[in-house]
């Protein structure tokens, strides 16, 4: 074990210093004018819309009354604590962020609704029109709507939000935003940070799809979900016709009365990170009509010739090559400044000889997602974490030093999860997230837990998320505290000796590396936080294909089914990325050839 880089990273201590405020190249050229215009949900996506990014007028207080002046200008969707917001302000517990702009409705169309949505909002918000309540939401990760049409008239209409965050002070799904940040926990961010947007639809409208492609019988399994009014009401005059495009051209139709269908296909190419293939798809019910896209593709684990549990993509092994994306920014925090920024760690990552990203304890705006599909990245989702505060020598220090330390998950209170209503709500949370990401074939696996953070009853968790998705894998417990249940055998490992012990479930290298390299003038602080330090890009380099080479493929041959390298991109103190927090310098060369 190699105990003093153990020993420094368990035991680092913030130390005050000045913060380097990084700008992307995406930061610098934004345009207030143009904040995040590409349509937010490129699976169910309509042609009247209105994004609602930009500046809105803000102001924090402790009052619950809504205010009769506001501070100033934010720009949404940034949080108040990015640098991109033009504030950069920290809204602590206790607080109210309160927001406001006017929304000019030109006309009211009868037979039409008005459906305002937000992306995500961090972490309890309530929306008012015109002074009038119209809803409450809590959970900061989740997208939410509201058919606002009976609230707004023709002309001028006030929205205001009121929003507060406890952060890391209550139970709440959190991520690894921290008030205290330091080391491996970053900036905590609050409020609106995802794209807000209208859309005028039809009385009756389709307001979800579940698509499930049957790749051995060369079939699409498609489910269309209308508004409350109508999805329990049977209309013989209503039909559903689905047209699927293979590369622009009209491939097949297919009309049913029916709003769940079972689609047989003329061609069936399969998707994968190699040939990232999407089919197009129009689906119009009544006066609705919504663009979409799927994808034919299969996971599933399987044994090879040598009866070793492996990972197989459309019948095939395939060894999931990863990075660990923190999803951070240093000018947006949660939020990317365009979608060209989201496009360049994708297409970086892939330049680099990686195939998938395990998304790390936070949920991207759709359209990352979208990317990721058309692209050719396969995506491991985690769940957002929560929970109370924890012991740090149970979920910290031992497993890091005891690689075999392992303990039950039902003792709620060592793992922060006294409270039964935070269980509730993260169970909620977690279900809505294998809902809003189902139809996204880039996501192969779900990621409940991460070394312990909030852990309960991992088992039971694998068998609830495992009856909404039969079609994906599961990490159940990735890191530690394993349950001897889920798709795989999950290890971190930072310190020990690398090796790969036979299991029933393919073994997977969750997380490892963690190789730090600080470039001065791209770091966000002086402090330097990693696993192992290297004071040259030329010596991070070296170690880091020595990694692959030496390591890596032996393990694989061994048995060792996926890996994910810590990390994609430096964020905050932690310097062990690939590339520098601001994006402009990468560390290190392609691992591909070390494989092979």
């Amino acid at each position: 074990m190699k105990l003093k880089e153990a020993l420094r990273t368990m035991f680092f201590k913030e130390k005050p210093t000045d913060y380097n405020q990084l700008l992307t190249i995406w930061g610098e050229s934004l345009n207030p004018e143009h904040v995040l215009e590409e349509y937010p949900r490129p699976q169910l996506k309509r042609e009247n819309y209105t994004i609602l990014n930009g500046y809105w007028n803000y102001c924090t207080s402790t009052e619950a009354l809504m205010p009769e002046c506001y501070e100033g200008k934010i720009l949404v969707p940034f949080s108040p604590e990015s640098i991109l917001s033009g504030v950069g302000k920290q809204l602590k517990p206790g607080e109210i962020l309160w927001y406001e702009r006017i929304l000019n409705i030109e006309e009211k169309p009868k037979g039409k609704r008005c459906i305002l949505h937000f992306g995500a909002v961090d972490q309890y918000c309530e929306v008012y029109l015109n002074h009038q309540k119209v809803l409450e939401h809590i959970g900061g990760y989740l997208p939410f709507s509201i058919d606002i049409t009976r609230y707004i008239a023709e002309g001028t209409n006030l929205l205001s939000l009121k929003v507060t965050d406890q952060s890391d002070t209550s139970y709440h799904s959190r991520g690894k935003q921290k008030l205290k940040r330091g080391g491996m926990f970053y900036t905590a961010q609050s409020g609106i940070w995802q794209t807000v947007w209208m859309e005028w639809v039809p009385m009756r409208y389709i307001t979800s799809l579940r698509i499930t492609p049957l790749v051995e019988e060369q079939a699409l399994q498609l489910e269309i979900d209308l508004n409350e009014e109508y999805k329990q009401e049977f209309d013989f005059d209503l039909s559903f016709r689905v047209d699927i495009y293979k590369n622009g051209k009209l491939l097949q139709t297919m009309v049913s009365r029916y709003p769940n269908m079972k689609i047989p296909l003329k061609e069936c190419i399969l998707w994968s990170p190699e040939h990232p293939f999407l089919y197009d798809m129009v689906i119009q019910t009544g006066y609705d009509r919504v663009e979409s896209y799927f994808a034919m593709r299969k996971i599933e684990i399987k044994p090879d010739e040598k009866n070793i549990p492996r990972i197989y993509l459309n019948n095939q092994p395939y060894f999931q090559n990863g990075l660990l994306d923190q999803g951070y920014w240093p000018d947006g925090l949660y939020t990317a400044p365009s979608d060209e920024a989201i496009i360049f760690d994708i297409e970086q990552a892939k330049r680099l000889g990686f195939n998938m990203l395990r998304k790390h304890i936070k949920i991207e705006p759709l359209r990352w997602y979208y990317h990721c599909d058309r692209l050719g990245m396969l995506v491991w989702q985690d769940m957002v974490n929560g929970g109370e505060q924890y012991s740090t020598l149970l979920v910290g220090y031992l497993p890091t030093i005891f690689s075999r330390f392992t303990m039950k998950d039902h003792h709620y209170g060592l793992l922060g999860r006294k409270s039964e209503e935070g269980r509730r709500e993260w169970l909620k949370e977690c279900r809505h997230t294998v809902e809003l990401l189902y139809n996204s074939p880039s996501v192969v696996v779900w990621v409940p837990f991460n070394e312990g953070w909030g852990q309960f009853d991992a088992l039971a968790v694998y068998d609830e998320i495992r009856g909404l998705d039969s079609t994906r894998l599961i990490d159940h417990a990735s890191g530690w505290f394993d349950q001897k249940g889920g798709d795989f055998k999950s290890i971190h490992n930072y310190f020990h000796p690398f090796r790969v012990t036979p299991d029933k479930r393919p073994v997977v290298l969750s997380e490892f590396g963690g190789y730090a390299c600080y470039i001065q003038g791209h770091s966000y602080s002086s402090q330097i936080y990693g696993y192992r330090i290297y004071p040259s890009k030329e010596e991070l380099e070296k170690a880091f294909q020595g990694l692959y080479r030496k390591d890596i493929k032996r393990l694989i041959s061994m048995g060792l089914s996926a890996a994910v390298y810590t990390q994609l991109s430096d964020v905050e103190d932690e310097v062990n990325g690939l590339f520098t927090y601001d994006r402009k310098i990468c560390k290190v060369t392609s691992i591909e050839d070390a494989l092979l």
